[in-house]
């Protein structure tokens, strides 16, 4: 794409033919968009490639105008599709819906990771499978889907991204949420935050990291590339384990 085209308006720009799409980014296929090829291997372009290949355009500002994007078309979706949730739940939502945890779920449905271009360092790390890195591309997809059609295709690209995640309203704070859902828990039985304990292992170009959480009596327990990730899993454990444990209390009862 030339530097001309850069600066036409969407509606104005050649558009990549499904058979360049595909070459491209084939598992955007099945979301009927076509980004053009230039927009498309930027958004998938980390920064760390792009310091080793001379200072090369990354997905950054890409970043920036597809997070603006998502928050829109989340917040309409969320007023839209929940009626009669008050403002404080939708805020929750939103929140849950554009975290990086949920991002890095969405990215892996779609298989965003075997797709980006990493410097060597982030690719000896795990890069590809890091929620930091998968959710800023997600978000540079968007803008790059913005910049090759219109606002209207842009939004429902994502509603088409986050539809998954909606199909159970209670999973925005189980699975995506659930180091604030334990905090909430935790509150509500007047116990104090939830502290977490995180063991690394292994070298540092391939660490693991292990947490362990416990409330109430219940423990939780989980494995990550990152400590950020462990807790997650850790906490989404454990407010798993107390909502079943309460379920089956209130069998008991009955």
């Amino acid at each position: 794409m030339s530097g001309n085209d850069q600066s036409l308006p969407a509606s104005n720009r050649q558009k990549p033919s499904g058979a360049q799409n595909r070459a491209t980014g084939g598992f955007l296929a099945s979301f009927g968009v076509s980004v053009e090829p230039d927009l498309l291997k930027q958004a998938l372009t980390h920064r760390s490639w792009a310091y080793e290949h001379g200072g090369a355009p990354h997905n950054e500002r890409l970043e920036f105008l597809g997070d603006s994007i998502l928050g829109q078309a989340v917040t309409v979706k969320l007023y839209t599709d929940f009626p009669d949730v008050s403002e404080g739940e939708l805020s929750r939502y939103r929140a849950a819906l554009v975290s990086s945890v949920a991002l890095a779920e969405v990215a892996r449905g779609i298989g965003v990771g075997p797709e980006l271009r990493l410097g060597r360092g982030e690719q000896l790390t795990g890069g590809r499978e890091k929620d930091s890195i998968l959710a800023d591309a997600v978000e540079a997809l968007i803008g790059a889907v913005y910049l090759s059609t219109d606002p209207a295709t842009a939004a429902q690209f994502v509603r088409d991204l986050i539809g998954p995640l909606l199909d159970d309203p209670e999973r925005l704070t189980v699975s995506l949420d659930p180091k604030t859902g334990l905090q909430e828990t935790a509150a509500a039985l007047g116990l104090p935050n939830p502290a977490y304990t995180v063991v690394g292992e292994g070298p540092d170009h391939g660490r693991t990291f292990t947490a362990t959480v416990e409330l109430d009596g219940v423990v939780g327990t989980g494995v990550g590339t990152s400590k950020k990730a462990a807790e997650l899993a850790a906490a989404r454990e454990a407010v798993l384990g107390l909502r079943d444990r309460d379920r089956s209390r209130g069998r008991t009862q009955r």
